[in-house]
């Protein structure tokens, strides 16, 4: 009887330390859901996020943890890249689990390292205090069933409406492609501006696919021999974008 009662008390115990962890649980939001939004103390100040971002389009990174090289090596990449970004009208921000006095440190460091490199930029971006875990469980990038505060190096490019649009998730161990990540910002404003859908391996400037049924435009250029579409077969059309840009 008492081996019996024994059990159920440890049976009890687990069953709430398991539901506790799921009660912290939160799913990683879809694309096309809109972003979770919070307030939270950055390296510049107080954010609210994504509203404080207003109609630009908004990335945000998560890291694994401070002082790390992988993480250092991305940041210092992204500061270089400042410029390409605000071209497309991006604005972005870093979250890691680590407090706002650690970030102020590591941007400080960070700072020196492209002085030795003889490198003007400054990280213009804030870095998000997140030591409460709050917004990477928000985002799904904590797992309670793993034992570690550590985000996972994640990606979210959310668009003027606050609706989520591209993820990505690497391991802490494999840092981010940025040109890729800037490939996929130009790829969404096209399919957005344009109407049209984006094939493999695509590259800005270079064609397009139209979805079907086609528009409008395509059965007018038909008439008038317009040279700017072509296709592979009648469900796979391309079309030349007017301008090409880089």
């Amino acid at each position: 009887m008492k081996t019996l009662v024994l059990f159920i008390i440890i049976l009890i115990v687990f069953n709430g330390r398991g539901s506790s962890q799921n009660s912290n649980y939160h799913s990683i939001p879809l694309i096309g859901e809109e972003a979770p939004s919070f307030l939270a103390s950055t390296t510049t100040g107080t954010l609210h996020f994504p509203s404080d971002f207003g109609k630009s389009w908004k990335i945000l990174f998560s890291h694994p943890a401070d002082f790390t090289p992988v993480c250092t090596s991305e940041i210092l990449a992204l500061a270089a890249m400042q410029d390409d970004f605000k071209k497309l009208n991006v604005k972005f921000a870093i979250i890691s689990t680590d407090a706002l006095v650690l970030h102020q440190s590591w941007v400080r460091s960070m700072d020196e390292m492209m002085l030795k490199c003889n490198s003007t930029e400054k990280i213009e971006f804030p870095l998000i205090d997140d030591s409460n875990d709050s917004i990477s469980l928000k985002y799904g990038m904590i797992s309670p069933f793993v034992d570690s505060r550590k985000t996972v190096r994640g990606v979210f490019i959310i668009d003027p409406e606050n609706k989520i649009q591209a993820i990505f998730f690497y391991p802490k161990y494999v840092g981010r492609n940025l040109e890729e990540i800037k490939r996929t910002v130009v790829a969404l404003q096209t399919a957005k501006s344009e109407t049209v859908l984006i094939p493999v391996n695509w590259k800005p400037g270079a064609d397009v696919l139209l979805p079907y049924p086609y528009p409008y435009s395509y059965y007018d250029s038909l008439q008038s021999n317009n040279k700017g579409y072509y296709n592979l077969s009648w469900y796979m059309l391309y079309r030349k974008l007017k301008n090409k840009s880089e």
